[in-house]
């Protein structure tokens, strides 16, 4: 886990631009928003689903990358006043409040431009229709039918109870979408999987992308800001529909047990059982923070 993300951490430092290019407030921001914080979830997953497929690991770098710019942007947006109006993320001052809004704002744009054109200026895929397979992928979990839609259900939501299943189909896209992408992503770096096995794959990551839903609802309702590197406590204050709101602490960690389970027995006919992955699934749900 070391060695992927200190990998897609010198990928992302050479991918964005140099700080003392034009315009030189905006790329520093840009540098500040993804470089030297975060867990790297999404990019480990692309990794581990990569190694599955026998992906030349050089092709995983970059479809690690772009999943990774698009989360990072979609956390510098989620952030700002008009969103969820944080001031605390990776344990540092939100993009809007070290800058200002309107640079966030551009920040968020020029990390998506910048991760569709990772995508589609490097070889990442054995050939044409298969890259541009990839970039459709990734555009489709990012937009109104993928995270950005999860995340204009989140704000209607806000003060309503909703029930279970209608979390689950609000994070399968919040979350779950661009969790399923790095996995999908990653196996299509290389060409060993078959349809079945990738159809595994999506299994596997649909579950542990809610998992991880899961969890994070836990964390916040448990753990400290510190420990966190984000504003703890945020979902109950803002009375948002969680599923500890909804379940309760204790039944909130059995279904990301549950979840993890199933995540995991899709996993079990693949080469070496999933590998990495596995590994990763327990990672996502023993994580601290």
């Amino acid at each position: 886990m070391l060695d992927r993300q200190a990998r897609i951490e010198t990928t992302l430092q050479s991918a964005l631009p140099a700080p003392e290019i034009a315009p030189a407030r905006l790329h520093s921001a840009m540098r500040y928003a993804v470089l030297g914080a975060g867990k790297r979830v999404r990019p480990l997953l692309a990794y581990g689903a990569g190694e599955l497929a026998s992906a030349p690991i050089e092709r995983v770098d970059y479809a690690a990358a772009a999943v990774e710019l698009i989360h990072a942007y979609s956390l510098v947006h989620d952030d700002m006043p008009s969103m969820d109006n944080d001031i605390l993320r990776r344990g540092r001052p939100t993009v809007h409040v070290e800058f200002d809004e309107a640079t966030a704002l551009l920040v968020g744009d020029s990390l998506q431009t910048l991760a569709f054109q990772l995508l589609s200026e490097r070889t990442v895929a054995d050939d044409a229709h298969r890259q541009l397979e990839m970039i459709e992928l990734l555009a489709r979990a990012s937009g109104s039918r993928g995270m950005a839609g999860g995340q204009a259900i989140d704000l209607e939501s806000t003060s309503q109870a909703l029930t279970v299943p209608e979390l689950e189909f609000m994070h399968i896209h919040k979350t779950g979408a661009l969790i399923r992408a790095s996995v999908a992503l990653g196996a299509r770096c290389g060409g060993a999987l078959s349809d079945a096995q990738l159809h595994r794959l999506d299994h596997f990551s649909k579950f542990i992308g809610l998992a991880f839903q899961v969890i994070d609802d836990v964390l916040d309702a448990q753990s400290s800001s510190a420990m966190l590197g984000k504003t703890a406590g945020k979902d109950a204050r803002n009375n948002k529909p969680t599923y500890v709101s909804a379940l309760g602490v204790e039944r909130a960690r059995e279904l990301a047990g549950e979840l993890r389970d199933n995540a995991l027995d899709a996993l079990d006919t693949l080469p070496n059982a999933g590998g990495h992955l596995r590994e990763l699934a327990d990672f996502i749900i023993l994580r601290k923070f």
